[in-house]
C-alpha cells in the first residue's frame, strides 16, 4: 500500500463499515468484519480504525471541532502523549490519516510503547511554536504517567513554557482524560473519547501539520 494512497481493498472495507456503523452496529465488531471481509493485514485494519467512523458521528464531532483562530487568548488542556506522538509522525514522514471526523491521525501505533527521543523534542519545540503563534493565554500539557519517562517528559515541556513564558505547565498523570475532561478550555486531542466529551475540542495537531506542512499529503478513506 503506497503511504498516502489506499488500497481498493480498504476503500471498500471503510464503505462498508460506515454504512454499518450508521445503522447502529457495535463498532468493534464492524472493524473486525469489513477487515475479515476484505482481508486486510494489520496496517490496513489499523488505517481503517483510526480513519473510519459512522457519517452522522463524523459530521457532528467535525461540526464542533475549533479553528485555530479560536485558540486566541484560550487556556488550553492538551493531550500530550496524543498531540506530541502524531506530530512524531510527522516529522519522520510516517503515514498520517485525514479522519471521517476532520482529525489528523497517526497510525504508528506506538501507544504504551512510546519512549521520548530526538523527535519528542523537536514536536515539543514545534508545538511551544504554535501556541504562542496562536496566542493563548495558558496551558496544560497532560502526560499519561504510565508510558516510559512521562515525568522526565512533564519536567522538560514545563521548563519550555515557562521559557516561552506562557502560563501553566505539564503534568504526568495516572489518568490524564479526567484531567482533560474538567479543563474549564477548549482541550487539544483526536482521542475519540475525549473529542466527543468535552464541550470545545481542538484537533491542534492537524492543525499544526496542515499549517507547517501544506503540502503534506494525508491519506484520506473515500473514493
Amino acid at each position: 500500500m503506497d503511504q498516502c494512497k489506499p488500497s481498493e481493498a480498504l476503500l471498500d472495507a471503510a464503505a462498508d463499515a460506515r454504512y454499518l456503523l450508521d445503522r447502529g452496529y457495535p463498532r468493534e465488531q464492524v472493524l473486525k468484519l469489513s477487515g475479515d471481509r476484505y482481508g486486510l493485514d494489520a496496517r490496513g485494519r489499523h488505517f481503517l480504525r483510526r480513519g473510519v467512523f459512522g457519517v452522522r458521528q463524523a459530521a457532528a464531532r467535525k461540526n464542533r471541532l475549533l479553528n485555530w483562530d479560536d485558540l486566541a487568548a484560550q487556556d488550553l488542556g492538551i493531550d500530550g502523549h496524543n498531540l506530541l506522538i502524531t506530530l512524531e509522525s510527522a516529522l519522520a514522514e510516517r503515514p498520517l490519516v485525514l479522519a471521517d471526523d476532520g482529525c489528523v491521525r497517526d497510525v504508528a501505533g506506538v501507544g504504551r510503547n512510546h519512549k521520548p527521543g530526538r523527535l519528542t523534542q523537536m514536536a515539543a519545540d514545534i508545538l511551544i511554536d504554535s501556541l504562542l503563534a496562536a496566542g493563548v493565554s495558558a496551558v496544560r500539557i497532560c502526560l499519561d504517567a504510565p508510558l516510559p519517562k512521562s515525568g522526565q517528559l512533564a519536567a522538560e515541556l514545563r521548563k519550555k513554557i515557562e521559557h516561552a513564558g506562557i502560563a501553566g505547565g505539564a503534568l504526568a498523570l495516572a489518568v490524564p482524560e479526567k484531567a482533560l475532561i474538567a479543563h474549564p478550555g477548549p482541550v487539544a486531542s483526536s482521542d475519540s473519547v475525549l473529542l466527543d466529551a468535552v464541550a470545545r475540542p481542538v484537533d491542534l495537531a492537524g492543525i499544526i501539520i496542515r499549517r507547517r506542512w501544506p503540502k503534506r499529503s494525508l491519506m484520506r478513506l473515500t473514493t
